[in-house]
């Protein structure tokens, strides 16, 4: 190795490791500052099952997130999986209507998320006359989430090797029955990385539900009742400037949501990939 080759490989090794300590250290910062501020107002009152203005609870707000991601995922998942086994395993390879399905996919997954919120108000809260409810919030996030999961699903399935294929139909099986026994399962990280990032994406989303799923800080009888969940009562709790500390509080509680879901997740993709 010369004397220049010897240098290119010096610096852009150090532009590397720069670059891997400056994003790990802002991540740590941005925890260790919301750790820091919110851990110190945690209080059982932020846990009491009604809202009121003295308590600030985000109980109910809690109860919204877990419901609307649940629904959420119900109705996205399956429609994004059998899309993306349809695109992959059934359309011919090199079909334009393929390649127009995943250039769509790609542009819609990157349309900020108020879009989707106008988009939603439109059609569910106005048109189809669901008003501000959980159940207009939750088609809104599944339209929004399933380009994600499409298109993280196709690209799994396609890292599945033609083998693999090959060998299930040498043996016998059908092509339904080969994708279900063995091409799914070779799958299942990829998909659930996907599924992992929607899920991150429905629990921060605040302005495709301030005009879907509306604010009001109670749990409803049911999907068609108004509820926000604990992104919006983050944003409500600050912009409001009465309950600045409680807002931290709340900004915990959501942090550690979603590290049990990633870790959660993680730990399932690895029991099935055993």
């Amino acid at each position: 190795m010369n004397k220049t080759a010897k240098l290119q490989s010096i610096f852009l090794r150090t532009i590397v490791i720069l670059s891997a300590f400056i994003t790990v250290g802002v991540l740590v910062s941005i925890v260790a500052y919301i750790l820091y501020k919110g851990i110190p107002n945690l209080s059982l009152d932020l846990f009491e099952f009604e809202y009121n203005s003295e308590n600030v609870s985000l109980f109910p707000a809690l109860i919204n997130t877990v419901t609307m991601t649940l629904c959420t995922l119900l109705i996205a998942v399956p429609l994004g999986i059998f899309s993306a086994v349809y695109l992959t395993e059934y359309a011919k390879r090199g079909n334009k209507l393929v390649t127009v399905i995943g250039i769509t996919a790609e542009t819609l997954s990157g349309i900020p998320s108020i879009v989707y919120g106008l988009f939603g108000y439109l059609l569910f809260v106005t048109q189809m006359k669901w008003g501000y409810s959980l159940l207009a919030g939750t088609f809104t996030l599944s339209i929004m989430i399933l380009p994600t999961i499409m298109r993280t699903t196709e690209e799994a399935l396609k890292s599945v090797p033609d083998s693999y294929r090959e060998g299930s139909f040498g043996l016998g099986a059908g092509k339904l029955r080969t994708i279900f026994k063995i091409v799914l399962p070779s799958a299942i990280p990829g998909i659930l990385a996907g599924v992992i990032l929607s899920i991150g994406r429905i629990v921060g989303e605040t302005a495709a539900l301030i005009f879907t799923a509306g604010s009001v800080a109670q749990i409803p009888d049911d999907l068609m009742g108004s509820g926000r969940t604990l992104a919006i009562h983050l944003y409500a709790l600050w912009n409001e400037g009465l309950a600045a500390e409680q807002s931290y509080a709340t900004a915990v509680v959501l942090l550690v949501i979603v590290i049990l879901i990633n870790a959660a997740s993680s730990a399932i993709a690895k029991r099935i990939a055993k």
